[in-house]
């Protein structure tokens, strides 16, 4: 069997060490950066099935590697790992095409959950048959396979959750959709992590589809959501 890819990016070397033993030890091809200058080389050499990103790095933040990886590659999984914990950092990640974001320390069974989620999301089909092709809302067009959402002239790649919460909210239009619903379906958990990270998909859906006042994703507040399409 094909051993999963990982490259792992981090300058912390006890830290480093620790986690690609472990890693390792359960089975994954790990391949270690601690140059943020040099992960991109890295990553064209060993074509990794995820990346696993430090943020504060020498030569060149996570930020920057996953902006630089996304030019070469739109939907291969990241995952940060950081220190950094305020709202502001959990939207920047995910603006730079972020899978999940965990925050240190962590426990390795944490980190394995949610690598194996990230890939599980990426590989996994849409299993919805009544979404087959463009979905019409109002003047956009999303293609749930394809993740995109064009307005006019201009198409948006989505993210997986990105698409497949644009995709539920579609399904479930005019209807609350409970929050624990939505965290449960997408994430796995209700946790209050998954829940700010559910909020910052809630905004940058929001801002996506701000070209179009006949679209709203509303908040009920203390319950959830709803996707008006006038």
């Amino acid at each position: 069997m094909k051993k999963t890819k990982i490259l792992y990016v981090e300058d912390e070397t006890f830290l480093a060490k620790i986690v690609k033993e472990s890693l390792e030890s359960r089975g994954y091809d790990v391949l270690l950066e601690m140059d943020g200058g040099k992960v991109i080389a890295q990553f064209q050499y060993f074509q990794p099935d995820i990346c696993i990103l430090d943020i504060m790095l020498p030569g060149k933040d996570g930020f920057s590697i996953a902006d630089d990886i996304r030019q070469l590659h739109t939907t291969l999984p990241i995952i940060f790992l950081t220190a950094k914990t305020q709202t502001a950092d959990l939207v920047k990640g995910f603006q730079k095409g972020a899978n999940d974001y965990i925050r240190k320390p962590f426990s390795m069974e944490e980190l394995i959950v949610r690598i194996e989620n990230a890939l599980r999301y990426q590989q996994e089909p849409v299993q919805n048959s009544e979404i087959k092709d463009d979905i019409r809302m109002s003047n956009y067009i999303f293609n749930p396979h394809r993740q995109t959402l064009l307005f006019r002239e201009e198409e948006k790649k989505l993210s997986f959750r990105e698409s497949e919460l644009l995709r539920l909210l579609y399904e479930n239009r005019e209807k609350v959709i409970d929050r624990k619903d939505i965290l449960n379906v997408l994430w796995g958990s209700d946790s209050f992590f998954n829940s700010r990270t559910l909020d910052v998909y809630i905004t940058k859906l929001r801002g996506y589809l701000k070209n179009d006042p006949a679209l709203e994703i509303i908040t009920i507040k203390g319950v959830g959501y709803r996707f008006v399409m006038e």
